[in-house]
């Protein structure tokens, strides 16, 4: 694995290393390949020294009597930040460090799988950005995105599509997709759009009138 990053500038995206399920190395050396900042949250920078990754900030609360001291020596130069606040997660925190930096969008990686708990909230609470911040989540079967009112994108034919609303979304309309939508409302725990796929080559558009929904581009 790489330690060194190509690009040193806040064109491409941030990246985030929270600290769910691991991904596959080649995820991972991509994105680190074009990643001009690397934050890697207090909880998971056991699991990413021994991977030999150049980190940029290690950030968090620093509970449980984590001692980041350990960790950093052979990092240097990095920053680390105190960030103790306990009504937002280290994810958040994270969010709010690259916002206040200026830095306009990011990829999370390891922010699903093992606890359930975690996963739910890290995927739900991105849409609390939407106007602050670009966010993508990724792992090895997934890229999840909030949409905004109007979306185009050109897709290969059967591209598997899920539409997740967080919340309720009224007024959501689409166009070349199998099981198109004219209007529908989308509930979290009533009805999503989950397992919907791109029905030819071109242009998919969804629209929709209020609410925050999520896509999830899925790969089995």
């Amino acid at each position: 694995m790489s330690s060194h990053h190509i690009v040193r500038d806040d064109q491409e995206p941030a990246l985030i290393i929270a600290n769910g399920a691991s991904c596959s190395d080649e995820l991972l050396g991509q994105l680190l390949e074009w990643s001009p900042l690397v934050i890697v949250l207090d909880s998971a920078i056991q699991r990413v020294i021994p991977m030999g990754i150049k980190v940029d900030v290690l950030l968090g609360d620093f509970d449980r009597g984590f001692n980041p001291d350990e960790f950093i020596q052979n990092q240097q130069p990095i920053e680390v930040v105190y960030a103790p606040d306990q009504d937002k997660t280290d994810l958040e925190k994270a969010f709010d460090y690259l916002i206040e930096r200026k830095i306009p969008a990011v990829n999370v990686i390891w922010a699903t799988g093992r606890r359930a708990d975690h996963t739910i909230t890290n995927l739900t609470n991105i849409v609390r950005y939407r106007n602050l911040l670009k966010i993508v989540i990724l792992d090895d079967y997934s890229k999840i995105f909030v949409l905004p009112k109007k979306f185009e994108k050109w897709y290969p034919a059967n591209t598997n599509i899920s539409l997740i609303p967080v919340g309720t979304v009224e007024g959501i309309f689409s166009k070349n997709l199998q099981y198109e939508l004219k209007n529908d409302t989308l509930t979290m725990g009533y009805r999503t759009g989950s397992s919907n796929s791109v029905l030819q080559d071109g242009i998919i558009s969804i629209t929709h009138a209020n609410g925050d929904l999520l896509l999830m581009e899925c790969v089995d």
